[in-house]
C-alpha cells in the first residue's frame, strides 16, 4: 500500500514539475529523517515514541519558498516506544490497529512563509482511515550542497505540531486518564533535492 501510494504521488510531483518550472522535487532521507511522539501516561510522565519506516517527497523552490505536492507515507507498524510489551498494545486495536490501517499518511498541496526560515504547512493526516487537517510549524534549518557521499542540495527541516487522537477514533485511555489525549509530534529530517 505504501508503494502505491508513493507511486501516485511520485507521478503527481512529476506532473507538477510542468506547472512549477522553478521548482524542484525533494525527497525525506529516510536514515536522517526521525518521527517521534510523547503522549501523557497517567499524569506521571510523558512516554516517547518514534516511527522508524516512512517514505516522502515534495516540491519546493528555495527562492521563492513556495511548495507543493508534500506526501508523506509511515508504516504505522514500525512504532518503536521502547519497551516490546508496550509496542504490542499500540500496534493492537486499542491504539493503531495496524493489521488494518497499515499506514499513516500526511498529504498537502502548499504552505505559507512566516519568516525567511520560517513557516506552517496545513494538510491532511490520515490515521485509523480518519482523515483530519493537521497544521504543522515548519523551520527550515539549512540549505546546502551536502558535504560527503550524494553531494546533492540537501534542506535540514524540523517541524512540530500537536493532534488529539480522539480526533481520528483512538479514544483508549482518555476518559479514565490512564493514556493522554493530546499527542505532540516532532519531525526532523533531511531532504534531498532529486535530479
Amino acid at each position: 500500500m505504501m508503494r502505491s501510494f508513493l507511486a501516485t504521488t511520485t507521478f503527481l510531483a512529476a506532473s507538477a514539475i510542468a506547472a512549477h518550472a522553478d521548482m524542484a522535487r525533494y525527497e525525506l532521507d529516510p536514515t536522517h529523517t526521525a518521527v517521534s511522539f510523547t503522549v501523557d501516561h497517567i499524569g506521571f510522565a510523558k512516554t516517547l515514541g518514534v516511527f522508524t519506516d516512512l517514505q516522502g517527497s515534495f516540491m519546493y523552490d528555495v527562492d521563492t519558498q513556495e511548495l507543493a505536492d508534500v506526501a508523506v507515507a509511515i508504516d504505522a507498524g514500525s512504532v518503536n516506544t521502547f519497551n516490546e510489551a508496550r509496542d504490542g498494545h499500540v500496534r493492537n486495536t486499542d491504539f493503531l490497529n495496524v493489521s488494518d490501517h497499515p499506514e499513516i499518511t500526511f498529504v498537502a498541496s502548499g504552505g505559507t512563509p512566516t519568516g525567511d526560515t520560517s513557516g506552517t504547512v496545513t494538510g491532511d493526516l490520515t490515521i485509523l482511515g480518519q482523515t483530519r487537517p493537521v497544521t504543522l510549524d515548519v523551520t527550515l534549518n539549512k540549505v546546502a550542497e551536502y558535504p560527503f557521499g550524494h553531494r546533492r542540495e540537501v534542506l535540514g527541516l524540523s517541524m512540530t505540531t500537536t493532534i488529539l487522537r480522539s480526533d481520528f477514533g483512538m479514544t483508549y485511555g482518555v476518559a479514565n486518564g490512564l493514556v493522554g489525549d493530546e499527542i505532540g509530534i516532532r519531525i526532523e529530517t533531511e531532504a534531498m533535492k532529486m535530479e
